[in-house]
């Protein structure tokens, strides 16, 4: 039960400093790092959270269905902008990728 408390309150957070921001950055987002730093700071303990975020990820395929909703309903405005899709699809895959690399490459070194 705490552990939902903790993925609770974090997502919380994100949603103020989300609000604070004006909507800059995804509450979401904002929420996963407030966590991420709970961890690393050990303010929030693994063994807390593992059972929830266990039971999140392996029904992580339900969070996919609205979206894929939505991407049939604006099949139409898809279909008119489809190439510029694929590209900007493309580019962002190639940039994550890189940008991984080279902050795995950096860390590693680090360590």
């Amino acid at each position: 039960m705490k552990g939902v408390f903790y993925i609770l309150l974090a997502y919380l957070v994100g949603e103020l400093l989300s609000m604070l921001m004006n909507g800059f950055m995804p509450a979401s987002v904002l929420g996963m790092i407030v966590l991420f730093v709970a961890l690393r700071t050990k303010a929030v303990k693994t063994v807390d959270i593992k059972l929830v975020s266990r039971a999140l990820l392996d029904n992580m395929v339900l969070f996919f269905v609205p979206v894929g909703s939505g991407i049939m309903v604006s099949y139409a405005l898809i279909g008119q902008h489809f190439w510029a899709i694929v590209i900007s699809l493309l580019i962002s895959t190639v940039l994550v990728i890189v940008g991984v690399g080279v902050l795995q490459q950096k860390i590693g070194r680090k360590q």
